[in-house]
């Protein structure tokens, strides 16, 4: 699987090198040597510390995608721009959600369906990033589980605070439910993938979906997924100073999402707060072991195992968070998709 983008959960912006933050003595793990080429490319564009800045200002700073194009045309020896993996066929379009229009990309893959779904969310610590940023992972995951992606955008903080971009990620599941066979789409075969903030969604669509008593994902994949409001796990005490994603910025990202502290223990937030996971789809989550949020997803794992849940849990060492998307560049991502797309690939096999 091929995908020259980053994926942008939680944008890393003003970086030091893993060698200053293990200095400091606040990472246990080095980045294997292609993750570390891609961190020196995103030290190089002079990001500022996200968490000095305003939201606006945050969006418009260098993201782990223009580190990877960077480095992509340096081993290229030219200066030719990027191209996108080729689908199909890619159609932009809005659908109605409970706060107004909500932008929607639907990726069709090669072939005759009609296909199986997937619903994609995208991260950006609820505040940043939309569906340009996260154009290549659906494309990836259109063309290797042969599936239409859906990959819906949301209403983000601080201009929309909690649980505004939950109620749209919800809106998107239900409205592709509804309109999956208008689009060539099975909708008997559905799934929803997230990254980390999207991550977060995802997962709380399929508690929502059962609790509300509609038809459930057939699987969840979880990739580094925020699944609770807690600094002092372990991982955020080993990674506080990592990059792209440290313990500062993810205080900033909850800081602008949630209305007050409080928010941040409600089980839509802190999934392991949920007293009752029992009936949940099969899931996959994947971690990053130089990540905060990496005791997120292993915690997660552990909470719907005892619930009964089948969970296929792998954490990839030496690499960062958002390293899903760097496949262009980075071994270990494309052993992560492949991981993803085959789990994908046999939850989503006909039903009929």
């Amino acid at each position: 699987m091929k995908a020259n983008h980053v994926s942008l959960l939680l944008l890393p912006l003003f970086l030091m090198s893993a060698v200053t933050a293990q200095a400091a003595g606040n990472i246990k793990e080095q980045p294997d040597p292609q993750m570390q080429e891609v961190l020196d490319e995103l030290a190089s564009l002079q990001g500022k510390p996200i968490e000095t800045l305003s939201a606006k200002e945050a969006r418009k700073q260098p993201t782990p995608a223009d580190a990877v194009n960077k480095l992509l045309k340096k081993k290229q020896g030219k200066l030719l721009p990027i191209k996108p993996e080729e689908v199909a066929d890619v159609d932009n379009k809005t659908i109605d959600g409970p706060g107004g229009k909500i932008p929607i990309r639907i990726y069709t893959p090669a072939g005759k369906g009609p296909f199986p779904v997937i619903v994609y969310y995208h991260g950006g610590g609820w505040v940043i990033a939309d569906l340009d940023t996260y154009d290549a992972t659906p494309r990836a995951l259109a063309n290797s589980v042969g599936a239409i992606v859906v990959s819906s955008h949301y209403r983000q903080a601080p201009e929309h605070k909690f649980p505004a971009a939950h109620e749209d990620t919800f809106a998107a599941y239900v409205w592709t439910l509804k309109h999956a066979s208008e689009f060539n789409g099975d909708p008997k075969r559905i799934a929803v993938v997230g990254e980390s903030a999207g991550g977060n969604m995802a997962a709380a669509v399929s508690v929502q979906a059962r609790n509300k008593g509609l038809q459930m994902p057939l699987h969840q994949v979880l990739i580094y997924p925020v699944t609770q409001y807690n600094f002092d796990a372990p991982s955020y005490k080993e990674n506080a100073n990592a990059k792209p994603l440290n313990l500062p910025m993810m205080k900033w990202f909850f800081a602008q999402y949630l209305n007050s502290p409080p928010d941040g223990q409600n089980n839509l937030i802190s999934l392991v707060n949920e007293t009752n996971l029992k009936g949940l789809p099969p899931t996959t989550i994947i971690t990053a072991q130089i990540d905060p949020l990496r005791s997120d997803g292993r915690a997660y794992a552990d909470k719907l195992e005892k619930a009964g849940v089948k969970v296929t849990y792998r954490n990839f060492e030496g690499v960062t968070h958002e390293f899903f998307g760097m496949g262009a560049v980075v071994d270990t991502a494309k052993q992560a998709q492949r991981f993803a797309s085959e789990n994908l690939t046999l939850a989503l096999k006909d039903v009929h």
